[in-house]
C-alpha cells in the first residue's frame, strides 16, 4: 500500500473514542462522504459512499455505537476504473432522522412534528479531542498525501467552501501554516513542509505513521549529508589537481629559465617533489620528506617557491619594453 493509505488504515484501526469525538468523526464523514436523498412524503435517506473498506467499517461501527443504527452495506463495481470498488453505506429512514437530529441538521418539536433546519451540518468543536476527531475524519473522507520518500505534501480537497474554512480554522489554531488553490473545481487545503506534516499526523493520531515518516527523514538527511562531502571531496581534489598543475607548470618554465640551481636547497627539494608527484596533495607531498614535514611546513616552502617564480614572469613581461626605452 501507499503510505497515504498506510495512514489511513492506522487511523481506522484507532478506538471510537468519547461520544463527543465520535459525532465529530461522524459529522466530518458526513460533509466528505455523505448524501442526502429525498423520497417524498418527508421521507429522507443518508448515504455514506467511500472507496476504502477500512473506512466503511469504521463508519459502520461509528453509526451503531454512537446511535444504535446498523447500516446496509453493499459494494458497487465500477467497469470504467477497472474495476474499483465503492462501499455504500445506506441508512434507513427513521435511522437517517436519528442521525440528522443527532448533526443538528432536523429539529425535533414537543409533538414529534419534524422540521428541517439545514441541509449541511453545523457542529460545534469546543474541545481539543473533538477538533483532533473532525480532522482525522476529514483526513480520511477527503484527503491524501504523498510519500516521504517523494516529496513532503498533505492535502484534503473539497467542493465545500464552508468545509474549507473550517479546515483551514482548525488548522491555523494548531499553530500549521495551511495554504488552499482550486483544482478541477474542487479546493485544496494543504500542508508542505516535513515538520507540519509530521505535528498533523500527530494531531489526528497516527503515531505509527510519525515514526515512520521521521525514519525516512533521517535516511534522507543522512543520503544528503553523504551527497554533499562526495560533493565536496570532488570540488576539493579537483581544486588540488588545478593548483598541483599550476605548480608544476610554474616551476618547468622557471627550469628552462633559471634552472633548479639557482633556487635555495629548500625550496630545491619542495619544486623536484612536485616535478615528481604531480597528482599528490600537500598532506601527501610532506610524507616524502625525511624527516617529513607538516602540511603548513610544506604549503610555506610552494608559497615562497611560487612567489618566486611569479616574480620572474613578471620581469620577463618587462623586459622589451625597458630595451625599447634604451633605443634611440
Amino acid at each position: 500500500m501507499s503510505f497515504s493509505l498506510n495512514v489511513k488504515d492506522e487511523l481506522c484501526r484507532l478506538p471510537l473514542g468519547k461520544n463527543c469525538c465520535m459525532l465529530s468523526e461522524l459529522t466530518a464523514l458526513y460533509r466528505t462522504s455523505g448524501s442526502l436523498s429525498f423520497h417524498g412524503m418527508g421521507r429522507v435517506q443518508v448515504q455514506y459512499r467511500v472507496e476504502n473498506a477500512a473506512l466503511a467499517r469504521r463508519i459502520f461501527r461509528l453509526l451503531r455505537a454512537r446511535l444504535g443504527i446498523t447500516p446496509r452495506l453493499h459494494y458497487v463495481q465500477h467497469a470504467r476504473l477497472g474495476g474499483q470498488r465503492t462501499c455504500v453505506l445506506n441508512v434507513g429512514d427513521e435511522d437517517s432522522q436519528r442521525l440528522m437530529l443527532a448533526l443538528h441538521m432536523i429539529e425535533q418539536d414537543e409533538d414529534g412534528s419534524i422540521r428541517y433546519r439545514r441541509t449541511t451540518v453545523r457542529h460545534p468543536m469546543t474541545r481539543q479531542c473533538c477538533r483532533r476527531a473532525y480532522l482525522r475524519a476529514a483526513f480520511l473522507g477527503a484527503g491524501t498525501m504523498s510519500s516521504p520518500d517523494k516529496d513532503y505534501h498533505f492535502e484534503m480537497s473539497t467542493t465545500d467552501q464552508s468545509l474549507v474554512k473550517e479546515l483551514s480554522r482548525l488548522l491555523e489554531k494548531c499553530d500549521l501554516p495551511v495554504n488552499t488553490y482550486v483544482r478541477k473545481g474542487q479546493t485544496v487545503v494543504y500542508l508542505k513542509g516535513a515538520q507540519q506534516i509530521s505535528d498533523t499526523l500527530a494531531l489526528m493520531g497516527a503515531a505509527n505513521s510519525v515514526f515512520a515518516m521521521e525514519d525516512i527523514r533521517i535516511r534522507k538527511q543522512a543520503r544528503g549529508a553523504a551527497n554533499r562531502a562526495i560533493n565536496c571531496d570532488e570540488h576539493n581534489f579537483e581544486r588540488m589537481l588545478n593548483a598541483a598543475d599550476a605548480q608544476v607548470q610554474g616551476i618547468r618554465r622557471f627550469v628552462i629559465e633559471k634552472g633548479l640551481r639557482s633556487l635555495p636547497p629548500a625550496l630545491q627539494e619542495i619544486a623536484q617533489k612536485r616535478l615528481d608527484n604531480t597528482d599528490l596533495s600537500l598532506t601527501e607531498l610532506g610524507q616524502l620528506f625525511e624527516p617529513p614535514l607538516s602540511k603548513s611546513a610544506v604549503n610555506h616552502r610552494m608559497r615562497r617557491l611560487m612567489d618566486i617564480i611569479r616574480k620572474m614572469e613578471a620581469e620577463a613581461v618587462q623586459a622589451p619594453t625597458d630595451v625599447q626605452e634604451d633605443l634611440p
